[in-house]
């Protein structure tokens, strides 16, 4: 190494020494909605870290919000009681979105016009003309949209696609996905989440659009972004006076020239469960829960049981991977992104057509 380069490298040194550098300012988020339930997640992991600052929060239910202020310790100033008013006042870098499913495309298209960053729970949409809404509102206002998912954040699933990526299990022609709970009435949601879980509206429909959205989203990365070529499904009630405007079953068949994916939705397992099953030529990967997989390959005579290895940040958690993102941290995570998640879109959009005409759908939809 020449003397003038050696000389760089030690000021560069002890300057880091010196002047060591600064983190970063934590992302200023607003929170937009409370009636989803997956809200309490948030504030859980918001409150305690620094890289997110919770900057206002707009809900229009007053008494909503005075709830969790009490639970979470929460500043009373931070109250807006509309998106337009909590954006003047507490200017967000990004938003996290807890309202219903219907107004994810209002509040996207407002934030746009704003250069305001959206993250969503799933699914993106209730429709795929709704989808297509908020990918035109992001584009032209050159902000990031994300959809968060549960299963995004699981090592196991991570370690069953890293598997597949290695061409371990051949080609894939399989893959079955068991998404669901035994109900959100059954496992006690809170009243404002559950009156727009069970209003097809405001949802979509009910476990069709609450559930086979993980594993339409898994699948396509699965697929590697490519769309399925038909798409039928069947919807049911199992329980009627519980659940009398949305169905509470849902069984979606996706095929592809070579593969066939089996959502499996419910609000009628025994136990809570996300999990799901690949099959190649060669072998094939379960996932247990969140750390563990079961994976079997060509020439062994039983199945084997292993770790995953933990993820690592920013592609921990959705706040790390938000904030990292935002911040040019970060490369576009699949199972997140925009373009995966409108492929979610007409996935679930050609699953309810389908269980309401009995008829298989086929892909594109038309525009």
């Amino acid at each position: 190494m020449s003397q003038p380069r050696r000389s760089a490298l030690l000021l560069f040194a002890l300057s880091s020494v010196l002047y060591p550098q600064q983190p970063s300012a934590p992302l200023r988020i607003g929170v937009v909605g409370l009636v989803h339930g997956h809200v309490a997640g948030f504030f859980s992991a918001a409150i305690n870290r620094n890289d997110v600052q919770i900057a206002g929060v707009a809900e229009p239910d007053r008494k909503l919000f005075d709830r969790y202020a009490q639970q979470y310790r929460l500043d009373p100033n931070l109250y807006s009681s509309t998106l337009d008013d909590m954006i003047s006042r507490a200017h967000p870098q990004a938003v996290v979105v807890y309202t219903n499913t219907f107004d994810h495309r209002k509040v996207v298209e407002e934030c746009a016009r704003r250069s305001i960053h959206v993250m969503m729970e799933k699914p993106l949409a209730v429709s795929y003309e709704d989808a297509r809404a908020i990918s035109t509102a992001a584009t032209t206002g050159k902000i990031q949209v994300l959809v968060n998912y549960e299963t995004t954040w699981y090592a196991s699933n991570e370690a069953a696609f890293e598997i597949v990526q290695h061409g371990e299990l051949g080609t894939i022609h399989k893959m079955v996905f068991h998404d669901g709970h035994p109900g959100p009435k059954e496992i006690h949601v809170a009243p404002e989440f559950l009156a727009w879980l069970t209003d097809p509206k405001l949802n979509g429909a009910g476990a069709l659009y609450d559930f086979a959205c993980y594993g339409a989203d898994l699948a396509t990365r699965i697929m590697r972004g490519q769309r399925p070529q038909t798409v039928t499904a069947v919807t049911q009630h199992f329980k009627p006076i519980i659940y009398p405007r949305v169905d509470d079953e849902a069984n979606v068949i996706l095929t592809y020239p070579s593969a066939v994916a089996i959502l499996q939705a419910s609000w009628n397992w025994p136990f809570d469960r996300k999990d799901m099953e690949i099959y190649g030529q060669t072998g094939y990967v379960k996932t247990i829960v969140r750390e563990k997989i079961e994976f079997r390959r060509q020439g062994q005579k039983t199945s084997q049981t292993a770790n995953a290895r933990p993820l690592i940040a920013p592609y921990d958690d959705p706040l790390h991977y938000f904030a990292a993102l935002i911040k040019g941290k970060a490369h576009e995570e699949f199972l997140s992104s925009l373009s995966t998640n409108l492929a979610v879109s007409e996935i679930l959009d050609a699953a309810r057509r389908s269980a309401e005409s009995g008829n298989t759908v086929t892909l594109p939809l038309a525009q």
